[in-house]
């Protein structure tokens, strides 16, 4: 089965073709960061109109790309979580293009698509596993016995890591979005200059709380500030270092706990903050001391694509799952509702 992908919940869109057979035969992505950092965050109406204005030229180049014209039995496109307006762009494009093309169409789960983006590197993490799903306004862990057979096990009650990132990168006058403006000035920071929290580790649970970390690093930049109103240069590398070893730290925690709780020895970490190297090296450390392993995506697979979501449509289309004509997104989409295989 060959399945083309449509991703459009928020500020990139995302197009790929699947194969069932033969693997991901390509994919074409296009961000609208440059849109959105005049702003400092995503403006849902001009990310819609963004989406519009890509998608078709994207799906044209992917077909011909992948030879793909007149070859494509199925579609997959990201039904929700995200944007309204943005899931309406690609919803309404993949249910009218599975219309004209007398082929099923499935709505995604952006999320489930995200937890089976691992699964697309070269060698695969076996079921069952727990996944960290640290994506935009999302941080959760979750046990996962099998495609649709997911547990919540914890998740942020305010912040999530990645709005966490793109606060504090704004405190110190970063650009959007903010996780790898922080990454970067941490490389130039000071270690032991400054400590901070590591959130709800001194209590048992697996849910997470970056807000008093947020208001942490903020009470930080404004002690330190000069008269421009940011600290120097070396004094922000120095902030983002500490931050970022808190955050880290906090997460890594977290799924060694969750690991333990669930007596498993596989993790892995999907969503766009899994790009981060610093959270890779320190997962990888903790868990060599619980002779457990973490998988994760290649960078580009981090963020969102079309790939995760020709990949994971691919799945459910194969067991026989399709929805119907309408073109039904959700906002709020709880993981945890999807059916199993």
């Amino acid at each position: 089965m060959r399945v083309l992908g449509i991703e459009t919940s928020c500020d990139e869109t995302g197009v790929a073709v699947y194969d069932s057979e033969a693997g991901l035969l390509g994919h074409d992505l296009y961000s609208q960061i440059e849109l959105h950092a005049e702003y400092g965050g995503v403006v849902p109406e001009l990310a819609s109109r963004d989406h519009i204005r890509k998608l078709i030229p994207l799906i044209d180049s992917i077909l011909d790309r992948t030879d793909s014209q007149n070859k494509i039995d199925a579609i997959a496109y990201t039904c929700g979580p995200g944007l309204i307006g943005a899931l309406l762009v690609g919803g309404c494009v993949g249910r009218s293009l599975a219309y004209a093309w007398n082929v099923p169409a499935i709505g995604v789960h952006h999320m489930e698509g995200h937890l089976l983006a691992p699964l697309l590197e070269d060698n695969p993490p076996d079921f069952p596993f727990v996944a960290l799903l640290v994506s935009g306004g999302h941080t959760q862990l979750v046990e996962v016995k099998g495609i649709g057979e997911y547990t919540l096990l914890g998740e942020s009650l305010d912040d999530a890591a990645g709005e966490a990132f793109d606060k504090a990168a704004k405190m110190m006058d970063l650009d959007y979005p903010g996780g790898p403006h922080i990454a970067r000035l941490a490389e130039k920071g000071t270690p032991g200059r400054f400590k901070f929290p590591r959130p709800m580790t001194d209590r048992p649970g697996l849910d997470f709380s970056f807000s008093g970390l947020k208001t942490f690093t903020l009470n930080t930049v404004t002690k330190h500030a000069q008269a421009d109103g940011l600290p120097d240069d070396q004094t922000c590398a120095d902030i983002a270092f500490a931050f970022q070893e808190a955050v880290v730290d906090t997460l890594a925690i977290k799924c060694r706990r969750a690991l333990q709780q669930c007596n498993m020895n596989t993790l892995i970490i999907a969503g766009g903050v899994s790009a981060n190297n610093r959270l890779r090296e320190r997962l990888e450390e903790a868990l060599a001391k619980i002779n457990s392993r973490v998988f994760y995506a290649r960078h580009e697979f981090c963020t969102d694509n079309g790939a995760m979501i020709a990949f994971a449509g691919c799945q459910r289309l194969v067991a026989g799952q399709k929805t119907g004509l309408a073109v039904d997104v959700m906002p709020r989409w709880p993981l945890d509702t999807l059916e199993s295989l």
